[in-house]
């Protein structure tokens, strides 16, 4: 009768994504493992200094002028 005799195809399909699936997400949790054990951090405060980050801090609002020229003489 075939191949594709009683929807055998639909197995097919279904086990290749789940083929897929499976090895994408092992090699996600070993780059994941890699990264965190090597220390590397996905925020980019980590990377910037005190003054940057008040810097940031104002342009999103987060804090007024007069917070933020206090805290550039106090890190100045």
């Amino acid at each position: 009768m075939g191949f594709m005799y009683g929807g055998m195809w639909l197995w097919w399909v279904f086990g290749f994504i789940i083929f897929v699936l499976f090895w994408g997400a092992a090699i996600w949790l070993i780059v994941w493992a890699v990264k965190k054990a090597a220390g590397h951090s996905t925020s980019d405060a980590s990377s910037q200094n005190a003054l940057d980050i008040a810097r940031l801090r104002y342009a999103k609002g987060e804090i007024t002028k007069e917070q933020f020229e206090q805290l550039k003489k106090d890190l100045s």
